[in-house]
This record gives C-alpha cells, sequence and structure tokens, in this order.
C-alpha cells in the first residue's frame, strides 16, 4: 500500500477529529489568512479615504521612516525590557508553582490552590489594572504597608514615576498569568509512569532529587515550547495592561510597540505606517522563533517542531 493511500485511510479513521477542526480552519482562513491581503498597505501612502488596492506605491518609503523615527526605537526598547524582565524573572515562575502543586498531597487543597492561581487570569486587565492604580497611589496600600514597615519615609505614586514602570508592568502580568501558565507543565506532569517515582522512593531519592531527575526532565519539551514562544514574543506586549497603566508623566517608559501601533493608526490615521511597523514586528517575531527552535534542538535534541 502506497504512502498515500496510508494517508487517507488515516484520514477517514480519523474523520470525525478532523471534522471537528474545521470551525478553526474556516476561523483562521477567515480572520488571519484573508487580512494578509491587506499587508500590500505597508507599501503604498494610503488614506483614510483610500482602499486597500488604491493609494500610491511607495516602495520601502514607510520602512525608512521606522528607522528613523526616535518614538519607534523608545518604544521598541520599552517593549523589549519589559518583555526581558517578563522572561528572566516570569519564566521560572509557573515551573516553580506547578511543580510545588503537583507535591502536593491530592485533596480539596491541592484543587483550592488550583483554582485559586487561575482567577486573576480570568480578571479583566480594566479591573486588574484599576487595582493596581488604587494600590499603587500615594494613599494606595503599598504606600501605605512600605511606610508602616519604615521602608519608605513619605508615599510614592509609582505611576507618576517613570523609572518604576517597567517593573510594574513586568511584575504585575507576571503576577496576573503565574497561575494559568501551570496548566501545560501540570499536565505534563501528570503523564509521567508514577512507577518511576515509587522505584525513586525506593533507591532513597529525596523530594528535591525526584524534582530534579524526574519531574523537570519530564517536562523539558514542554519548557522549550514555552520558552520558544515566550522568546518569538519579546516585541509583543501587553496592550491592554499599557493602555490602562498609561499615562502622560510615564508615557516614556509606557509606550509600547503595541500602543505606538494603535496611536498611529487608529488615532493619527497613518494606516501605511502602521501597517508597515506591524510588518517588520511580525518578521522579527518569526525569526526569533526559527532561532529559538534551532537553538532548542541542540539542546538535548529537544524537537518541538
Amino acid at each position: 500500500m502506497s504512502k498515500s493511500k496510508n494517508i487517507m485511510k488515516g484520514f477517514i479513521k480519523q474523520l470525525p477529529l478532523q471534522i471537528m477542526t474545521l470551525p478553526g480552519i474556516i476561523f483562521l482562513i477567515i480572520f488571519s489568512y484573508i487580512p494578509m491581503y491587506g499587508i500590500i498597505i505597508a507599501f503604498k501612502n494610503t488614506s483614510v479615504l483610500d482602499a486597500t488596492t488604491s493609494g500610491k506605491f511607495v516602495g520601502l518609503m514607510n520602512f525608512k521612516l521606522i528607522l528613523s523615527d526616535m518614538h519607534f526605537w523608545q518604544a521598541t526598547i520599552n517593549t523589549a525590557c519589559i518583555s526581558l524582565i517578563k522572561i528572566f524573572i516570569g519564566f521560572p515562575v509557573p515551573i516553580i508553582l506547578a511543580i510545588l502543586i503537583f507535591e502536593l498531597r491530592d485533596g480539596r487543597f491541592k484543587k483550592v490552590t488550583q483554582t485559586v492561581s487561575y482567577l486573576p487570569h480570568f480578571i479583566s486587565w480594566i479591573i486588574f489594572g484599576g487595582m493596581l492604580v488604587s494600590w499603587l497611589g500615594t494613599n494606595g496600600l503599598l504606600n501605605n504597608i512600605l511606610i508602616a514597615l519604615g521602608i519608605l519615609k513619605k508615599p510614592i505614586s509609582f505611576l507618576i514615576e517613570p523609572k518604576y514602570y517597567y517593573w510594574i508592568a513586568a511584575l504585575s502580568d507576571i503576577w496576573k498569568e503565574a497561575g494559568w501558565g501551570t496548566i501545560l507543565y501540570l499536565a505534563g506532569m501528570a503523564s509521567i509512569d508514577t512507577t518511576v517515582y515509587e522505584a525513586a522512593v525506593i533507591d532513597g531519592a529525596s523530594r528535591l532529587k525526584r524534582i530534579r531527575y524526574i519531574t523537570i526532565p519530564g517536562i523539558q519539551s514542554i519548557i522549550a515550547l514555552q520558552f520558544m514562544m515566550s522568546l518569538s514574543s519579546l516585541f509583543s506586549s501587553n496592550f491592554d495592561q499599557s493602555m490602562v497603566l498609561q499615562n502622560a508623566l510615564n508615557i516614556g517608559r509606557s509606550e509600547v510597540l503595541d500602543t505606538y501601533v494603535f496611536r498611529t493608526g487608529i488615532t493619527q490615521g497613518n494606516f501605511s505606517y502602521a501597517t508597515a511597523v506591524g510588518l517588520l514586528l511580525s518578521v522579527a517575531s518569526l525569526i526569533l522563533l526559527v532561532a529559538s527552535n534551532l537553538a532548542t534542538k541542540k539542546f538535548k535534541d529537544i524537537d518541538v517542531f
């Protein structure tokens, strides 16, 4: 039997499962692939009144303007700094939290812990950001705690001081998403054969050694995949978070690439320029994704894709 017949036979066998994927495929075609035609706007000079097919063709002029725009480079620096803090500090947090939850005995406390850790993910940034604005104000919770502990002598309005913004943005995002990020790791840990742990216990391995030599190697492919996704998102930032926490005084640090594209394209009506920025960021993300995948293949032969 030829290879094509084997593929067709397997497809027919899995036909109910294949049909279940149709809505997702149709969604991607309508909202992801068809809009790609709009990329041509990046090479044109269009206005609000122009259609996608109209507008004067200007070649790479928009990209030249991007490279000479200091506001673009400042937004790039802000985005990269916040993303790097998230990677170096936030990337290990879901792994550690997942291990701690996994090591808990099965029971009500473990289920409650998992549920509580997931909850912040489902809170809108409008609500969560409003809470942060209140807590970080001069009369907010954080100032009251720091003054009570003697760390501060007078209150600080943290969101007004630009020097604090990187850490506020990164740490608040880590806090909100850490619990949700444990789902994949917990699923990977649940798939590890329990007899391996039982054998390790019989051999006298401590809990830390079981974590080091069984649990972590058992989820290393998931860790590699998550690291790749984090690295490829280096030039992406949380648009909702930035819009909520941004103000006129901290905009020098809070203006990230997502808000920069929004302001340039929607507020100022410069669609061609904003599309060119978005295309440039997509290419950069693709390069980072491919590079990180090649790097993970050389790290203990982990082949994610």
